[in-house]
């Protein structure tokens, strides 16, 4: 059900490769040659259309759903409708992302450079990528094959980006290293000087930025995302790290493999987040600290001390997560007693 007009949808798909594309199981008596045209959610779906449930707060709309087929748990097996063919997953949201993909697979892009970019005669542009309109790409940069820059998109000298890499427009990309497969949303700041700078009442004096910003395979910053080159060494983004809008990383942070960090956090320098931290929306990190592997950190929590691995914190300052709770619970009944 997606606007045809900015989106392609491909030809349909039968029940049968649904299910091997999902590696989900078709359970029941269904004909595995049946035809599907297209995803939708659950309460605007038809008959010819894929949806999934992935949270139980959409039970009811799945027991009343008129999609032809849903990705379901196979606890919800029972709440199926008459009629709706089923595809069991053990992740059905994953399930649907892999159908979602073959139904809109990625158009190809048109190679080239546009007539108004502006590309340093000893840059170096691979095969089959596409450099568009106002686009400015400096001195000895690299850029690999099959890549996109967006309009007006700036890549600085020395930049090197790997393969299969998208760049939004108005982004600008200094001091770094970009891995291959890499989709930088619009306006991201990559590798500009950090904020370092030696206090003084006579005047701030800065501190030169030495350092680079590594951007490993297969990573996703988001629109207006700012990643702060290092001040000595680099600031690293790790393999597979999901960055969303509006998000600042400061000089030499080093982030781990399959990190995800949602929109308005912020990451003060030097601070390291081991592999699979989760950052959710606007949560603070002061300088230094350690967060360990699959530690996550609630929305808006100030964070002021290393985070041991796999611990969930929240509030400000931030606590671990049942200790909030107490907290929260304490000073509620406080206010209750005073209130009487």
């Amino acid at each position: 059900m997606a606007d045809s007009r900015f989106f392609a949808v491909s030809a349909p798909l039968p029940l049968s490769r649904l299910a091997e594309i999902a590696e989900a199981e078709l359970i029941g008596g269904a004909d595995p040659n049946r035809l599907f045209r297209d995803v939708a959610p659950l309460d605007q779906a038809g008959p010819e259309d894929v949806s999934f449930l992935d949270n139980k707060l959409y039970v009811e709309a799945f027991a009343t759903s008129a999609a032809g087929v849903c990705l379901v748990a196979e606890e919800y097996v029972d709440r199926a409708p008459v009629g709706m063919d089923l595809l069991v997953s053990r992740s059905p949201y994953r399930a649907y992302a892999r159908i979602a993909s073959a139904f809109y697979p990625e158009v190809a892009i048109e190679s080239g450079v546009h007539d108004s970019a502006a590309v340093d005669s000893t840059a170096s542009i691979g095969a089959g990528t596409r450099i568009e309109a106002g686009v400015v790409v400096g001195a000895r940069a690299t850029i690999g094959k099959n890549c996109r820059v967006g309009a007006n998109a700036v890549i600085g000298d020395a930049v090197e980006i790997g393969d299969d890499v998208e760049i939004g427009p108005n982004a600008s990309l200094s001091h770094c290293l970009v891995g291959s497969r890499v989709l930088i949303h619009p306006g991201v700041r990559l590798g500009q000087r950090g904020f370092g700078f030696a206090m003084s009442e006579e005047g701030h004096f800065k501190v030169p930025q030495l350092g680079r910003v590594i951007v490993e395979d297969d990573v996703e910053i988001g629109a207006n995302s700012t990643v702060d080159r290092g001040a000595s060494g680099d600031t690293v983004i790790g393999q597979g790290s999901m960055i969303d809008n509006l998000v600042q990383i400061g000089h030499n942070v080093r982030m781990g493999k399959g990190c995800v960090v949602v929109a308005q956090a912020g990451v003060a320098g030097s601070t390291r987040l081991e592999d699979h931290v989760v950052l959710a929306a606007q949560a603070g990190l002061v300088g230094h600290l350690s967060i360990g592997k699959g530690a996550r950190v609630a929305a808006q929590a100030g964070v002021m001390r290393d985070v041991p691995a796999g611990e969930t914190v929240c509030g400000a300052p931030a606590v671990p997560i049942r200790q909030f709770f107490r907290q929260t619970a304490a000073v509620a009944r406080l206010a209750k007693q005073k209130g009487k």
